[in-house]
């Protein structure tokens, strides 16, 4: 008997994918719901208050303010004396109205009052609000679900100033989100056009998938690929054997937490010195010196097929060019200084934001500090 509950449980109960559509759905549902309640209670309202108006101008002859005013103290029933007495036409219109307008008034103060004491209202405005704020945005980053891999890159992406979109379906996160009030977020589906283009992710430079299920960040992907091309996409997996199918379907790049996690920790013993001096450099949060990439497209032509060494970067900005990514894709580490850089390169810098901020300035033609020197004959 208990095997046979437990097999009709088994195929009676969703299953996690199913359930989390049908808690989607569900939510989704109580929200148009809310919506329609209102709209209608409105519109009953309205009807009641026209029928009122109508009915005393026409059988009592009274002007508009004094039909407004009777019908309001008639179907809300407080109690006050009429405008004008009232011909036994008018007493019996009146009862009616009393009537039929009873349990509509009710329903409307009710639903009303309800739509604001709950909130929905009030979440209504903030997330008008944000909609307005995120349709400004050009060239930020879109992170797909707020968990704990997101939490993370949310913060480590706001730490760096780059504006940040998070799509999220959970009521829990879009509640703790609006009392947040500072961070962009779209509350939906992202498997769903509507949700990311909402996020505006044709304006976007780059997407963060990170929801704990490789299938939902499949479909992501899969959504986001085909709506934006250019698009740099980041996305979790959880299966080892899901990376190769993440890329096919338009990944750029594929983390797996678990697989970097136990790197980590093989790393803390074998070189743990190198590990904490590597955390330092790439992700505090202070005015220390950092690493940051400088893309060579827009470097002014003086320093085109110029060698590292005759740009005198760290004699002048402080400045070390430590790495070097090719057009073709090559990495060149701790460069030599006679290496020559072109525009299609792509350059990684060690040094405090200040060092950084002049070498930018000074290779993008804004100002030309960097002595060049010349070449021996």
């Amino acid at each position: 008997m208990i095997c046979l509950l437990l097999a009709v449980c088994h195929f009676a109960l969703p299953e996690p994918e199913i359930r989390d559509m049908m808690v989607r759905k569900r939510s989704k549902g109580l929200r148009k719901e809310n919506f329609r309640s209102i709209l209608i209670a409105i519109i009953l309202l309205m009807v009641v208050i026209g029928i009122g108006v109508t009915g005393y101008m026409l059988i009592e002859s009274f002007t508009f303010p004094e039909a407004f005013f009777m019908t309001i103290i008639t179907i809300s029933t407080v109690g006050f004396r009429e405008v004008h007495p009232l011909s036994w036409a008018g007493q019996l219109f009146t009862s009616l109205l009393i009537v039929v307008s009873f349990g509509i008034f009710a329903y409307a103060v009710t639903t009303i009052t309800r739509y604001i004491v709950d909130g929905v209202f009030r979440n209504y405005l903030k997330d008008n609000k944000v909609k307005k704020h995120i349709q400004k945005l050009n060239q930020h980053v879109i992170v797909c679900g707020y968990g704990r891999n997101g939490r993370q890159a949310v913060h480590e992406l706001r730490s760096h100033n780059v504006p940040v979109v998070i799509v999220d379906r959970s009521e829990v996160i879009a509640e703790e989100l609006r009392e947040q009030a500072d961070v962009p977020y779209v509350f939906g589906d992202a498997t769903e056009d509507d949700t990311l283009l909402d996020a505006r992710i044709m304006h976007a430079k780059a997407l963060i998938t990170a929801f704990p299920n490789d299938s939902d960040n499949l479909f992501v992907v899969l959504t986001a690929r085909e709506m934006n091309a250019k698009l740099t996409i980041i996305s979790r997996a959880a299966q080892f054997n899901s990376g190769k199918k993440l890329r096919s379907a338009g990944a750029t790049n594929v983390i797996m937490p678990d697989k970097i996690g136990g790197q980590r920790m093989a790393k803390l013993v074998a070189q743990p010195d190198v590990v904490e001096f590597i955390d330092h450099v790439m992700l505090q949060s202070t005015t220390d010196v950092f690493i940051e990439e400088i893309n060579c497209k827009q470097m002014s032509t003086k320093f085109v097929e110029k060698t590292i060494g005759e740009w005198g970067v760290r004699a002048v900005t402080g400045a070390n060019i430590i790495g070097v990514k090719r057009g073709n894709g090559e990495f060149i580490v701790n460069p030599s200084p006679d290496v020559k850089l072109s525009a299609e390169d792509m350059l990684f810098v060690l040094g405090t934001k200040q060092q950084i901020a002049h070498l930018k300035s000074t290779l993008w033609g804004r100002s030309f500090s960097l002595n060049l020197r010349k070449e021996k004959e």
